[in-house]
């Protein structure tokens, strides 16, 4: 009985592929014949048709096609030209980049990303933006002190000061007025060119004074100028086995880069009697290195004695936008920072040592900030050669 069961197996099985034989050369099948037909995963990717239409990607969210920009709240597409500005700036990458980074100290980046929806996109020559007519005129205010204002290189008149006490405000505190400051530590006046005269003249005859650095800045309205000078300061920071056995320990020296980073954009008003300012500086300098000795085992049990360094790093931050009568003066000062003593180093301008007296200690360093107008009509000294990142009322500090 099981041999015949076998025998009927084999056959069924005979008859399934010769069926199959059959179907594919075109013959009729015998009646009551089922033939399994290969599930599409189970095809050997040589053997599937490349023809094959192939169910498409299906999204994880819902997307819409088409349709027309929402108006919710009365929005309109404008257009604005940038070509009276950007066609000045052949030597710019990008110059448009300055007129998107200041409409957006104008307006925040929040009204961009939330409703009423809303849109801004810019190349060389044109603005694009669709929103309200509220923020239309916000933009179109900034667009035309770029468009409308200078095109010729403005000059920025830089002094920096180092002052051991900073009792010199005790003279000088009738002759300033005080401008409010977000950074921690830092303070800021206005004075007029008159005032901040008889100031300086001041701060020359203390015995503490030291002038680091005097220079004029060139850079075009709204552009954002950078310079920077760093250098490594080296340290033992760890000692580990010697691999050649003797001396048995080597010391492993680290670095800490101090030094000092400073971008300044200014972007006057169409009449040229306000400035806006956004200066961002950031200060890192090693204020010293903190010994710590450690004893070591030798082979012979006895000790090895030696020292690394844990430095001791004072940072200072500023990122603040002021706002003045471009006839008046902006003085800046971080407060009472480190003065590490060590040897000075040649770098070029606006250096760390301008936080180094002659003596280990503290300094309050200065910066005296003014606008000159026109470089080719008010530059008196060498300018600085920067590398090239990128109202009316009382001095105020903006969002962006």
């Amino acid at each position: 009985m099981r041999l015949l069961t076998l025998l009927s197996l084999t056959a069924v099985t005979i008859l399934s592929f010769g069926g199959l034989r059959a179907s594919a050369q075109g013959m009729p099948l015998p009646s009551g014949t089922n033939i399994p037909v290969p599930r599409a995963a189970d095809t050997p990717p040589s053997m599937q048709d490349p023809n094959a239409q192939r169910a498409p990607n299906v999204s994880s969210g819902q997307v819409t096609g088409g349709g027309k920009l929402p108006r919710t709240a009365g929005q309109e597409h404008r257009v604005y030209d940038l070509r009276p500005y950007t066609g000045y700036l052949t030597k710019y990458d990008r110059p448009e980049q300055a007129i998107i980074d200041w409409v957006l100290r104008e307006t925040g980046s929040d009204v961009w990303f939330t409703e009423p929806f809303g849109f801004m996109n810019a190349d060389r020559d044109s603005l694009s933006v669709y929103h309200t007519n509220e923020m239309h005129q916000v933009v179109s205010g900034v667009v035309d002190r770029f468009v409308a204002g200078e095109k010729d290189p403005q000059v920025l008149h830089l002094r920096v000061m180092t002052v051991g006490n900073p009792n010199w405000r005790s003279r000088a505190h009738m002759l300033m007025q005080h401008v409010n400051v977000d950074s921690p530590g830092v303070q800021a006046w206005l004075l007029s060119k008159e005032n901040a005269a008889i100031v300086l003249n001041s701060l020359r005859q203390r015995t503490d004074t030291r002038l680091v650095q005097d220079l004029d800045l060139v850079t075009h309205n709204g552009q954002t100028e950078k310079l920077a000078s760093t250098r490594g300061r080296n340290y033992v920071r760890n000692v580990r086995p010697a691999p050649a056995g003797w001396p048995p320990y080597e010391p492993e020296t680290g670095e800490v880069q101090e030094g000092y980073q400073l971008s300044i954009s200014p972007l006057l008003s169409t009449d040229g009697k306000v400035l806006d300012c956004m200066i961002k500086a950031e200060i890192d300098q090693v204020d010293k290195l903190n010994p710590v000795e450690l004893e070591l085992p030798l082979p012979n049990n006895q000790v090895h004695r030696t020292r690394i360094d844990v430095p001791q790093v004072v940072s200072w931050r500023l990122h603040e936008r002021f706002r003045w009568p471009s006839d008046m003066v902006l003085l800046l000062s971080c407060g009472v920072v480190a003065s590490p003593e060590r040897p000075p180093s040649a770098v070029p301008m606006l250096n760390m040592n301008m936080f180094t007296g002659t003596t280990a200690g503290r300094a309050d360093a200065l910066m005296f900030i003014e606008f000159r107008g026109r470089a080719s009509e008010n530059l008196t000294t060498t300018p600085a050669s920067a590398q090239v990142a990128a109202q009316p009322g009382g001095p105020t500090r903006g969002r962006y």
